[in-house]
């Protein structure tokens, strides 16, 4: 995965195309290119930060470094006012990891080792998680659709503001009990088991700063990246929601997505199973809701009345993540029909109206 640094080189060119008004065609694909890079360095820097923080932290540490680039990228669009844009990729980055790189994972890891087997009773426990947060996620959406008093109010104000934060809250009380649990009741718990094989290549001071300046180039590009998607939207005809669904995830999260893979072909289905489903749980309990605040902190107030194709995609695939984590066991063929799943999905997003 370390070749992917080679396509930082692509950040001054996309920075320079931004800066001397070039095509905001080729800008979006050098932002794109390098964003893929500077995510792999940010996680990398984090698994560092993860050993220091000590074995029973350390899982944790590196799953929020992981999500970082999500999160900055989000914030950016945020503050850009595209919230179209923010929704679809919390939309989009679940649906990835639950259905993509699950299915991947499955479908690589079954060809080259057979049937895999993963722990069963902490693959339920995510897709309780999973399956609890869409419910959290349809609640602002019916009540929008059918009480009469909500859907008269403007969006982002009144009732459904107030609805959105106090959901937003619960699952980031949910979310901080989760992690309480894998850290301290759950010995067992693939978070706190993740960093044991690693070692720290710096100092705690050196990752520290190196994180840092990660996060500076990263903001630096994304901002690049997301200033040019309307201009690409009107002129390309493809729309928010599918660049936030497929395009936001897959260059914010590939390093994890590859590292997924990696571990499904060496036969560490457990790990696999579990960076897949952490990242969709990071991304449904803690950041999405944590967005909402944020939204409210920068000006650009956001809600979580997903649309029905989201809330219908994030069912299917919680769903189908239950399903696969009901007998403790994989094989190619399921991970075929997880990514047939994701495709449909994906094609159903590329029409809908910009």
């Amino acid at each position: 995965m370390k070749v992917l640094y080679v396509l930082l080189l692509a950040a001054p060119f996309a920075l320079a195309s931004h800066a001397f008004g070039g095509s905001p065609l080729m800008t979006f694909v050098l932002g794109m290119v390098a964003l893929a890079p500077l995510s792999e360095l940010l996680g990398d820097i984090g698994e560092d930060l993860a050993v220091h923080a000590g074995p029973r932290f350390g899982g944790l540490v590196a799953t929020m470094s992981g999500n970082t680039p999500e999160m900055l990228l989000a914030v950016l669009a945020l503050n850009a006012g595209l919230l179209q844009l923010v929704k679809a990729s919390i939309t989009g980055t679940i649906l990835a990891n639950l259905l993509l790189v699950l299915g991947i994972s499955l479908f690589v890891g079954g060809l080259r080792n057979g049937r895999q087997y993963f722990n069963r009773e902490q693959a339920s426990m995510s897709a309780t998680l999973m399956v609890l947060s869409v419910i959290a996620l349809i609640v602002p959406a019916l009540h929008w659709a059918l009480v009469p008093d909500a859907a008269s109010i403007v969006r982002n104000a009144g009732t459904v503001e107030t609805l959105s934060e106090a959901v937003a809250g619960t699952m980031l009380a949910v979310y901080a009990l989760s992690v309480y649990f894998s850290l301290y009741w759950d010995r067992q718990s693939q978070i706190v088991a993740r960093v044991h094989h690693l070692r720290a290549r710096w100092p705690l001071g050196k990752a520290l700063l190196l994180f840092g300046l990660a996060v500076i180039a990263f903001v630096a590009v994304g901002r690049t990246f997301v200033a040019t998607v309307p201009l690409v939207t009107e002129s390309s005809g493809i729309g928010q929601y599918f660049i936030g669904i497929v395009i936001v995830p897959l260059v914010s999260s590939l390093p994890s997505h590859l590292v997924a893979v990696e571990n499904a072909f060496h036969n560490r289905a457990d790990m696999s199973l579990s960076v897949a489903m952490d990242a969709s749980i990071h991304m449904a309990l803690f950041v999405g809701p944590s967005l909402v605040f944020v939204s409210l902190l920068i000006g650009r107030p956001m809600d979580l009345i997903f649309s029905q194709l989201d809330l219908v995609g994030l069912a299917a695939a919680s769903g189908v993540a239950t399903l696969v984590a009901h007998d403790g066991l994989g094989n190619w063929l399921e991970g075929a029909m997880l990514i047939a799943v994701y495709a449909i999905l994906a094609l159903a997003f590329f029409w809908v109206p910009l």
